[in-house]
């Protein structure tokens, strides 16, 4: 079993909110985030060049549910890494929620759980990987 290189760190947030637009003006506006992509109008995905923070419109009130958070996500630095990550996690026997999944804007990802059930994400994206 081949060891995973070691990941980039944790530069990925996804945030619930009853607020969206107010949530976007404020990441934005107040703290200089520009939008990356914007899918469709209950999703935005943010950056300040090193990162990455997608707000997601809540279904259910945040006050309501567990947690206002969606995942973390842990940046690799290749496309392949995603797969070499995905091997390792299930040789440890942990939860793969999703297996790897190259997305519409070239980014490859997993979902799995961690030990309470934070979802956690393996995510290869093109934005934020070092140049060669």
């Amino acid at each position: 079993m081949p060891t995973p290189p070691r990941h980039s760190g944790l530069r990925h947030v996804a945030l619930y909110t009853e607020r969206l637009e107010d949530s976007l003006r404020f990441y934005t506006e107040v703290m200089g985030m520009t939008v990356e992509w914007n899918p469709d109008p209950d999703n935005y995905y943010l950056t300040s060049g090193n990162d990455n923070l997608a707000l997601h419109r809540a279904a259910v009130s945040p006050a309501e549910s567990a947690q206002r958070l969606d995942h973390i996500g842990f940046i690799v630095d290749h496309i392949e890494d995603v797969d070499v990550w995905h091997t390792h996690l299930s040789a440890h026997q942990v939860r793969v929620l999703q297996p790897p999944k190259t997305h519409r804007d070239g980014a490859r990802s997993l979902y799995c759980a961690d030990p309470d059930g934070t979802v956690v994400q393996l995510i290869y994206h093109p934005p934020l990987t070092p140049p060669s």
